[in-house]
């Protein structure tokens, strides 16, 4: 019977270390989905604003910057403040310069 019990043990263990594998999963495919709509919010409240400025508004337009801005308000209270670069991966490195000197290697292009 003792083996009996480890395998027991060791299955409950799995079980244990499977549940919190998923539940992190879930937590950040939460907070995916939550960066996405704030992403479309963002883009909504700057397609509204876009319009305003450029003369191009309609009457619903400042209701609607309104709404949006409320529902980003909601969002920075429940899940901190927006990236203000408008990106959450990091940059890409932009290519270097022509005024920089050429990787050394021994070739040319």
């Amino acid at each position: 019977m003792p083996l009996f019990d480890k395998v027991k043990a060791q299955a409950t263990q799995l079980a244990q270390k499977a549940q919190e594998a998923g539940k992190a999963g879930q937590s950040k495919l939460e907070d995916v989905q939550a960066r996405r709509r704030a992403d479309g919010l963002l883009r909504d409240l700057g397609a509204a604003t876009y319009a305003e400025r450029s003369g191009r508004a309609t009457g619903d337009t400042n209701a609607e910057i309104d709404r949006l801005m409320g529902e980003l308000s909601v969002y920075e209270a429940d899940l901190g403040p927006l990236d203000a670069s408008g990106t959450e991966e990091p940059a890409e490195q932009e290519p270097p310069s022509e005024a920089e000197p050429p990787p050394q290697g021994g070739f040319t292009l």
